[in-house]
């Protein structure tokens, strides 16, 4: 391959690369809200363990005996794991006590401080509200 060749092919794939949207990391603010705390019960249905934030999910029922599945945001698998956590810390099927935030926009959506693990230990779970100050 000739070497203007490879130069135009390389600072296409720069200018390609370039035009891919970021996705930028969020602050607590922009998506979840202080004055909606929660505390919920539930039973873990499923665990993404992944960057930039791992969530897990649960079956919350209702006062109406309605069941929700809310989606909890955590911190990042490293932060977590600097705080405790393993990737077998929640397993479907257990049975888990969430403290945290509401999201300000979507139902069922939350952001966690902590979460009581079916066998009472209490870990916490490096919320992004950490990283502001409380207005």
């Amino acid at each position: 391959m000739c070497l203007r060749f490879r130069f135009v092919l390389a600072a296409l794939l720069g200018l390609a690369s370039a035009a891919v949207p970021v996705l930028a990391h969020h602050s607590f603010a922009a998506e979840f809200d202080r004055s909606k705390p929660v505390s919920l019960t539930g039973t873990v249905t499923k665990v993404e363990w992944a960057n930039p934030h791992a969530r897990f999910y649960i079956d919350v029922k209702d006062e109406n005996g309605k069941v929700n599945n809310w989606d909890f945001e955590l911190a990042s698998p490293n932060g977590l794991m600097r705080r405790g956590w393993t990737r077998n810390s929640l397993k479907i099927g257990d049975v888990v006590t969430v403290t945290g935030w509401a999201a300000k926009n979507a139902p069922y959506v939350g952001n966690t401080s902590a979460v009581t693990l079916s066998d009472g230990r209490k870990v916490f779970a490096g919320s992004s509200a950490e990283n502001e100050t409380n207005p």
